[in-house]
Parts: structure tokens; C-alpha cells; sequence
């Protein structure tokens, strides 16, 4: 059998005789310990130290009260030789937090300002590399007195690499990305974030700070502290080097207490699986995603742009002529005014602050009455948003180095394992209606190459079908039938032959509105009908599919007795005011409870997908690449001749993804095609 990597590359390149006896003998290893105290002439005397990685596990997992946190101590590192001495240390305990300290949050952007570094409890050091610097590359300088960025690599590049080594980071995904486009690479790595995110999903946020006070009893400083805040707030280039060296070596540190306090937490708790299979393999792909980024046609966005303006234009002409003169059309006050004051319309509702309130349902409420200019400012409002979130925005967003556009995936941002994105948000485009789906047409593939778009069909219901057993939707599904229309039939009793369209949108919109715990008020508004009609339309619809009133039953006990929900790979979302007194927050914990099964066991086969298809692709000898994920849907790049076999793979994998930890009742699909832009291909 051929091994995977030669021989030679996985000899340890370091044996401590004095440190490996202890630790084999206390395993058992007899034979074993005779050999090495032979091949070394040493012996180790009983009641040594044990094993080095032994001490950082165990250093690393002790109450965090037992040694408090001491600035002080902290180490600034300028020299070369005393940052080798100080990585040593990692080679003995194998384990060494980091974070990379950047002039900016994007990572495509950043420019590394300093290394943060702890290795034990105390143990904690800052790297400054840039403090008073106008901006480094590679081969740059620091600034003066600092040690250089190549230098500084030089030094970091082999520990980070080895895989004996333990890396710990907080969101590792943001540091990878920064380090990889310097050419160094994070091998073997925990990330505390998404160990807190498994651990604590629904409970409470991910954050530094939030964790370091939950989990550790600590306040630490905080960027703002020594940054400032607003305005006012300074690059962190342009802080102090002593004061920028307590932030960071103290957040170092942190970060390596709160690797120990959590986590032994996974297995305690039942949650090591979620951990290693679902949140520990995505930074790397991930961040290699954010790496490749998206092109963009800016003429395809000029024209769009060029087009709303103009349309905008006819409607506040529209809305000037209906409120009697002109106003501003972005002013919630002048709008409320004219609606509510001049106009007397009815169905005023008053916001916290004793305004009325123009919200977009209230707006439809009346569009639907028949009134003209709440119409017409739905329109305007809509082409707006689209003008100024994307039209106008996204050609700024474009990076000067790569030409292409680099979202940002938050991977613990929330509650059900969904990703989301930012600066940009890619994955908010209103693809249901014509002008919104028109942007798409504005992400192209590179000359050569097409886009491809991969996309679980209805996944959400076939999950609710599975879960809630659902025999004649699970039938309707193995035999490919189309699943609104069977609904339609069973709950109105039409057949399926030659229905109309608008009884099977109402059956579809029940269908998804159910999942989410929709209301009566909801459906009505969503339906256009009222709301006794939707009503008893969510009653026939209980009472055609029983099974769904007792999944949803089920699993709001379950939770009122646990606190969590989990999905089928048991991930956990805990909903802990679904016990609360106040009926509009328990209301919504019982919809969340409802729905964070289905809808992050969605996100957990996505999850298992991604992780896989990069793997696949490069062991077929595919060029594509995985560029976007957009809730059930993965976007990839690939040459134009590869794109059929690009297709047969990711189709295949998607498909699969359950497998082999959950064996699903129902088949999933993926629908993929190819197409010169995201529009096309979608």
C-alpha cells in the first residue's frame, strides 16, 4: 500500500527522552520505554513530569480562576531569535494560540499590523511588525525598532505548518485567510469560536469579549479601549506598541483559556461530532471560497442602475401627483404624514417612539385596500434598495488586486448552522422578483470558464417529511410528484390534472409558510385573501397532514422540557424563552423550536457537501472552484469544457451528503446547470 506522504515526512523531527519516558510509561508502554531509555542511554526515575503535550492539556484545561491574569507578564518580541526562542515553546507543548493582528476586518484587504502568540497560561507574546508604518509587503521592512514581516514569517511558517502542533484561534477561518495570502499555511487547528457555537448555539453570542467574561470570568480589554470608537477610532497601526502589546497578548492568551475551559465541554456534553464533522472542517473551505471571490459586469450593473433610476423617477412623479405636491420619499415622518395626517388613511399604527409607522406591511395592508400611493412607494421603495445595496454598490466592492468581489461567510453568526454573509451580503439578492433576479445576471464567469449553480430542490420539506414521517409526502417524493400540487389535491380536493395555478400557489405558499410557523395573518396577507379564509386553510391543512400537528407538538414539549432542539446530526439550538412568561417571546421560541430542526438540518447537509466537494473535484482532476454558498444553493466556477463532469460530481456529493451518518426516507435533489452568469445558470 502506498503511503499518502513519504516516510521521512512523518518521523518527529525532535525527541525528548526525558519528556516521552514518563509519558509512555504512564500509558503502559513497557516494552517501549525499555527501548527508548536504551536507544537514548537515559533513565528516567519514576514521578518525572509528564509528557509535554500532557502539561499544555493539562495547563490548558485547569479552572481558569487558579492563575489569574497578569499584563505584566506579557512578552514584546522585536528580535527574530528571541520569537524562534519564544516557538520553541510550542514544540514542547504543542499548542500555541494566534491571532494576526490586521489594519482592517477584510481579510482580502488586511495588511498584518502584529502577531499575537500564548503557549501556556502566562505565557503570552506580541509580535509588532507594523506600529507607525505606512504598510508593509512581504519582502517590506517593519517599522523602525519592529521586527520585520519576513522575518517574522520565517519564524511562524514551520510551526504553523507542523501538524503536531495545535493552532487556537477565535474565527481561525479570518487569520487562515490573512496568513495564506502571505504563503503560509494553518495545519491542525481548534477554533474557540465554533466550539462555543456548538457548544452554545441560541444561548448567547460567540464573541471574544462575551466568551472571555461567560466562560473565563474575565473582562478583557477591548479593540475600543485602546483604539477608540466612532469617528475618533485610530488603525490599530497607529496605537502604541506597548499598549497595542497588552491588547494583544492578552487576547492570546484568552484565547487559549477559553480552548482549554470548552473543550473538554464537547464530549461532557455529546457534541464532539458536531464539532469535528460540521463546524472544524469549514474554516479551510471557507476561506477558500473568500479567496477565489466572484466576478462581476459592471456595464450589466450600470444599465440595471441607469434603468431603476429612471422608474423611480415615474413613481415619486406617480406619488407627488397622488399626496398632492412633492415630499421625501425616504423620510418615514413626511411619509407618515401625508398617509396618516393630510390623507387619513386608515390602519395607523404607532412605533415605541410614538411615530407612525410606514413598515412595508403596513404599506401592503393598504396597497391591497386599493389605495394608489402606498403602492406607488412600495415600488419606489423597492427599486431603491436594489439601486443603492447593489447597482451602485457592488462595483465598489470590487478588489484592485484580484478584479473580483470577496464576500465575507460569518460560520457562527446563526442560530441554525446557516452561514451569512457580508460586505457584501450575497445571499439577501430578491431573486423572487424580475428586477431582483436581473442582478444576477451581473456575476459572470472568467473568459473560458462558466458558472455553475447547484441547488437542493424543496429540502426543507423533504426534511419535514422525513422527520415528521410523513408517509404520503415521503411517497409523493420517491415518486417524483409534484409535491404543492399533491397538496393542493389533498387538501381541496382537486385533482392534479389540469389545476389551476393559483390553487396550487396557495397550497406551495402553506406548504413553506408552515415550516416557519406562519399565521393566519401571515397567509392572508401573503395569499391576498382574509384572514378567516387562511385560517381555515392552516386547520384543512393539519387535518390532511396530522403528522406535522404532532411533529410540531412534539417538538415544542421536547424543548420546554430540554431548553434545545437538535437536528438529525445533533446539532443543538437552544430556545430558552420558549418557557418565558411574555407570550409574543415564547410564541416565537415555539416557532423557532419548530423550524431550527428542519432548517439547520438543511444547513448541516449543505455543511457536509461543502467540505467534500473540494476534495472530489481535485481527486477527479477538475479545475472548478466553490466561490459562493447562498442558503440551499453552492456556486462554482469551472472551465467550459469540465462543466458536465464539474456538475456530475457536485450533484452526486450534494445528493449523498447525508450519508453515512444519516440515512434519509426521502431522496434529495439537485438541480445544476451551467450558464455564462449566476442568472443563467440559476
Amino acid at each position: 500500500m502506498k503511503l499518502p506522504v513519504p516516510f521521512d515526512d512523518i518521523v518527529m523531527p525532535q525527541i525528548v527522552p526525558e519528556k516521552l519516558i514518563p509519558f509512555l510509561r504512564k500509558m503502559e508502554f513497557s516494552t517501549l520505554t525499555k527501548r527508548v531509555e536504551e536507544k537514548f542511554k537515559v533513565k528516567v526515575a519514576d514521578g518525572a513530569a509528564p509528557a509535554a503535550g500532557e502539561a499544555a492539556r493539562s495547563a490548558a484545561a485547569a479552572s481558569p480562576a487558579a492563575a489569574p491574569f497578569d499584563r505584566a507578564r506579557y512578552l514584546t518580541i522585536y528580535e527574530p531569535d528571541r520569537l524562534a526562542d519564544f516557538l520553541a515553546k510550542a514544540y514542547e507543548r504543542g499548542a500555541l494560540a494566534i491571532q494576526a493582528l490586521a489594519d482592517q476586518p477584510e481579510a482580502m484587504r488586511a495588511r498584518v499590523v502584529g502577531f499575537a502568540l500564548c503557549v501556556a497560561p502566562g505565557a503570552a507574546a506580541y509580535v509588532p511588525l507594523a506600529h507607525g508604518a505606512e504598510g508593509l509587503t512581504l519582502e517590506g521592512a517593519g517599522a523602525a525598532g519592529q521586527m520585520s514581516l519576513e522575518a517574522a514569517l520565517e519564524r511562524l511558517k514551520p510551526v504553523l505548518a507542523d501538524p503536531s502542533i495545535l493552532k487556537i484561534g477565535h474565527n481561525i477561518k479570518a487569520d487562515a485567510l490573512v496568513l495564506e495570502r502571505l504563503g503560509a499555511r494553518i495545519a491542525s487547528f481548534d477554533d474557540v469560536m465554533l466550539i462555543s457555537y456548538a457548544l452554545d448555539c441560541g444561548k448567547a453570542g460567540h464573541g471574544l469579549e462575551e466568551l472571555s467574561t461567560r466562560s473565563l470570568g474575565y473582562e478583557k480589554l477591548k479593540l475600543t479601549d485602546i483604539c477608540g470608537s466612532g469617528r475618533a477610532q485610530l488603525p490599530l497601526s497607529e496605537i502604541d506598541v506597548a499598549r497595542a502589546a497588552e491588547y494583544a497578548a492578552e487576547t492570546a492568551e484568552v484565547i487559549f483559556r477559553l480552548h482549554g475551559a470548552l473543550k473538554p465541554r464537547l464530549a461532557a456534553e455529546g457534541l464532539a461530532a458536531v464539532y469535528e464533522t460540521l463546524e472544524r472542517p469549514m474554516p479551510p473551505v471557507v476561506a477558500a471560497m473568500e479567496r477565489e471571490g466572484i466576478k462581476i459586469d459592471p456595464a450589466v450593473l450600470a444599465r440595471l442602475s441607469a434603468d431603476f433610476a429612471r422608474r423611480m423617477r415615474i413613481h415619486e412623479e406617480e406619488a407627488y401627483r397622488l399626496a398632492g405636491g412633492p415630499f421625501n420619499m425616504g423620510s418615514a415622518k413626511q411619509v407618515s404624514d401625508i398617509l396618516f395626517g393630510k390623507l387619513q388613511l386608515p390602519g395607523a399604527r404607532k412605533t415605541p417612539t410614538g411615530a407612525w409607522s410606514t413598515k412595508a406591511d403596513i404599506l401592503e395592508e393598504l396597497a391591497a385596500e386599493g389605495h394608489a400611493l402606498p403602492r406607488a412607494l412600495l415600488n419606489w421603495r423597492g427599486l431603491s434598495k436594489l439601486k443603492s445595496t447593489y447597482t451602485d454598490s457592488l462595483p465598489l466592492a470590487v478588489n484592485a488586486e484580484t478584479g473580483r468581489i470577496h464576500t465575507s461567510f460569518a460560520l457562527a453568526a446563526t442560530t441554525t448552522g446557516r452561514l451569512s454573509s457580508n460586505d457584501p451580503n450575497l445571499q439577501n439578492i430578491p431573486i423572487r422578483t424580475e428586477d431582483g433576479a436581473k442582478i444576477r445576471d451581473a456575476f459572470v464567469a472568467e473568459k473560458g470558464n462558466v458558472l455553475i449553480s447547484a441547488d437542493y430542490s424543496q429540502i426543507e420539506l423533504r426534511l419535514l417529511a422525513h422527520i415528521a414521517d410523513l408517509k404520503s409526502m415521503k411517497k409523493a417524493f420517491a415518486d417524483g410528484v409534484d409535491i404543492h400540487a399533491m397538496t393542493a389535491s389533498e387538501m381541496f380536493g382537486v385533482p392534479v390534472a389540469g389545476m389551476d395555478p393559483m390553487v396550487r400557489r396557495r397550497a406551495k405558499a402553506i406548504n413553506f409558510g408552515i415550516i416557519y410557523g406562519i399565521s393566519a395573518f401571515g397567509l392572508a396577507n401573503q395569499l391576498g385573501i382574509s384572514r378567516g379564509e387562511a385560517k381555515d386553510c392552516i386547520s384543512s391543512y393539519f387535518q390532511k397532514f396530522p403528522g406535522i400537528k404532532a411533529y410540531m407538538d412534539e417538538t415544542v414539549r421536547g424543548a420546554r422540557e430540554r431548553g434545545y432542539v437538535e437536528t438529525i446530526f445533533g446539532r443543538r439550538t437552544h430556545v430558552g424563552a420558549i418557557n418565558d412568561k411574555n407570550p409574543a417571546l415564547r410564541g416565537y421560541a415555539e416557532r423557532q423550536a419548530i423550524n431550527a430542526p428542519i432548517q439547520g438540518a438543511a444547513a448541516d447537509i449543505i455543511r457536509r457537501a461543502m467540505i467534500r466537494i473540494p476534495v472530489a473535484l481535485a481527486e477527479n482532476g477538475l479545475k472548478a472552484r466553490m466561490l459562493l454558498q447562498v442558503h440551499d444553493e453552492l456556486i462554482f466556477e469551472a472551465p467550459e469544457a469540465e462543466a458536465a463532469a464539474t456538475i456530475a460530481v457536485v450533484t452526486r456529493l450534494m445528493a449523498k451528503a447525508p450519508l453515512p451518518a444519516v440515512s434519509l426516507s426521502v431522496p434529495l435533489v439537485v438541480e445544476a446547470r451551467a450558464g455564462k452568469n449566476w442568472g443563467e445558470a440559476h
